[in-house]
């Protein structure tokens, strides 16, 4: 049996979980889901009912650094787990805690009527933006001079953040 993701392409979670599925090479049935229509056979391996789901022979994962994690202990080619986990962990952290809720708040100004997008920006510059501008003045990647773990568990986020208004990202 072919271990099957399911994924939603546009969700960051999802997104880092794949990138990490493609560098360690590990093929998968890619079962791209609705948010809207999520599929019985996702939903009774994963009540939660939020994406990424890797189902392996005879394991679930059900969060995108677990899978991420599971795919480098299968193959890791160029050492992305060959980092400081405690200073990985301090990234890790602030992007899918508080930069994640700002993030949430900048793209959708619709559900946060009494919040200042300008204020949210300043605020995921400062928290951030700002910390992986200083990093990457030193340093090609954020752990060390080569693409790690981390890099990709962040990007999406960042992407995402950038895509909600090009010019004032820039």
């Amino acid at each position: 049996m072919m271990s099957i993701l399911y994924s939603y392409r546009r969700c960051p979670y999802a997104m880092r979980a794949r990138l990490a599925l493609q560098y360690a090479g590990i093929e998968v049935e890619h079962r791209e889901i609705e948010l809207r229509n999520k599929p019985q056979s996702m939903l009774q391996l994963s009540p939660k009912g939020t994406v990424p789901v890797l189902c392996l022979k005879d394991l679930v994962l059900e969060q995108s650094i677990d899978i991420m994690r599971w795919a480098l202990e299968q193959s890791d080619p160029e050492g992305w787990d060959d980092i400081d986990e405690s200073i990985a962990q301090v990234w890790i952290e602030k992007n899918d805690g508080p930069f994640k809720v700002l993030l949430d708040q900048y793209k959708y100004p619709e559900r946060h009527p009494d919040l200042q997008q300008e204020e949210i920006l300043l605020r995921a510059c400062k928290l951030m933006l700002e910390p992986i501008e200083d990093t990457l003045r030193s340093s090609k990647y954020l752990l060390q001079n080569k693409m790690s773990w981390v890099d990709a568990a962040i990007f999406p986020f960042i992407r995402q953040f950038s895509k909600v208004d090009p010019i004032r990202f820039e």
